[in-house]
């Protein structure tokens, strides 16, 4: 299964939608589509070398804390989270907080596509 971007406006996610609609009411079997519609500017920032690394560095651990993930990128906790909260805004990763005992809470990132092979394509 592949995760694919596509640069577009809402427009362009309607008329995807419409055509999978219309295979429905035609009867046809429909594919299952794991489609990511991206503003094209937001499409231009998840490419910054930056977060390319983050993605390649989530592949391999899957599950991190973000002071571990601080530490590895070697990041400032605000650049950090500038590009997870555009990665969590599509769905890219999972950002969440759980207990640590005795000493607060963890803040958690997960990546949501595991190995799967992303693809970024642009129609402007």
């Amino acid at each position: 299964m592949n995760v694919e971007l596509k640069a577009g406006l809402i427009s362009n996610f309607f008329a995807s939608a419409k055509e999978t609609a219309k295979e429905i009411d035609e009867g046809r079997k429909v594919t299952k589509k794991n489609i990511i519609w991206v503003d094209p500017f937001d499409l231009m920032a998840i490419l910054k070398p930056e977060r390319i690394k983050l993605v390649q560095y989530l592949r391999k651990k899957r599950r991190v804390f973000f002071s571990e993930l601080m530490s590895e990128m070697q990041r400032t906790p605000v650049s950090l989270n500038n590009d997870l909260k555009i990665l969590s805004k599509y769905q890219l990763v999972k950002i969440f907080k759980e207990p640590n005992p005795g000493h607060g809470v963890h803040k958690v990132i997960e990546s949501t596509f595991d190995n799967e092979k992303i693809e970024f394509k642009a129609e402007i």
